[in-house]
C-alpha cells in the first residue's frame, strides 16, 4: 500500500461486503483449482475463470470508487502536493486497470 497518510481508508464502511465478496473469490478460485485437477471440460474452466475476472473488476470498481470520493476528494479539497500526488495515484490506478 502506497498510501500512508490516512489511518482509515475509504472503504471501511464497506468494509465487511468486501472482505465476504473476497472470501466468495477465493472459493471460486479454488473450485477453479480443482475442476484443473479433475481435467475438467476446458470451457467449463474458462467460464469459472471469466466468473471470478468479473468479480474482482467489480471489487476493483467499488476500491477505486471509495478512494475517488474519499482520498482524492479530501485531498483535491486540501490542495497542494499531497492532491496532485493523489490524483497522479488514481490516475495510475486507473490505467493499470485499463491495462489489464
Amino acid at each position: 500500500m502506497t498510501d500512508t497518510a490516512h489511518t482509515h481508508p475509504g472503504y471501511m464502511q464497506r468494509k465487511d461486503d468486501y472482505l465476504r465478496r473476497m472470501k466468495r473469490i477465493e472459493g471460486q478460485v479454488k473450485g477453479i483449482e480443482r475442476m484443473v485437477q479433475d481435467e475438467k471440460y476446458c470451457i467449463d474452466i474458462l467460464t469459472q475463470v471469466s466468473a471470478v475476472t468479473k468479480a474482482l473488476q467489480a471489487v476493483a470498481l467499488g476500491l477505486l470508487d471509495e478512494h475517488m470520493s474519499h482520498c482524492v476528494l479530501d485531498a483535491a479539497q486540501s490542495g497542494g502536493p499531497e492532491a496532485e500526488a493523489k490524483l497522479r495515484e488514481a490516475s495510475d490506478a486507473i490505467a493499470r486497470m485499463v491495462r489489464s
